[in-house]
């Protein structure tokens, strides 16, 4: 797994925010919503293209436990400047910002070991320091349930 460090400039996210924890999003909630995106996809104007971007806000808490703790959810769809969010959805700015990326290769059940890398092995290597969210982008590769899934994942630096 080789991880990079990027910056990215600024961007915007239109789509649905969901409060809970890792369980109960992959309990079903994620797979609800990415499917409700994509049925509404056609609404969302200004679409810089169909990749679907899941974004996670972390509270800066030194006690925060993903498994356990309720924390933000995005799934949407990247957007040129000046968009607006369809009713019952919402437009996220994001500013420019350094990333450490990599590529998940594999089932999406196995994501938590790359994760786990780079939270873990490779912050802990580099002196980095976490903003608080991360996303993954799930562009023509992504494939959940076949293990020649690709996801690209971003977590963001301080």
């Amino acid at each position: 797994m080789e991880a990079k460090v990027v910056t990215l400039p600024a961007f915007q996210v239109v789509g649905y925010k969901i409060e809970a924890t890792v369980e109960a999003f992959e309990a079903g909630l994620g797979k609800i919503h990415h499917e409700q995106l994509h049925k509404r996809k056609e609404e969302i104007q200004l679409r810089k293209n169909d990749n679907v971007i899941l974004m996670q806000i972390y509270p800066m808490d030194a006690d925060f436990n993903p498994k356990e703790d309720v924390f933000t959810h995005l799934i949407g769809y990247e957007v040129l400047a000046d968009s607006t969010a369809p009713p019952d959805m919402i437009l996220h700015a994001v500013k420019e910002s350094q990333y450490v990326t990599c590529t998940h290769k594999g089932f999406e059940s196995e994501l938590d070991a790359t994760y786990d890398y780079l939270y873990g092995q490779w912050i802990s290597e580099t002196g980095y320091e976490l903003k608080d969210y991360d996303f993954e982008i799930w562009d023509e590769r992504y494939q959940p349930d076949h293990p020649n899934n690709e996801i690209d994942l971003f977590v963001a630096l301080q």
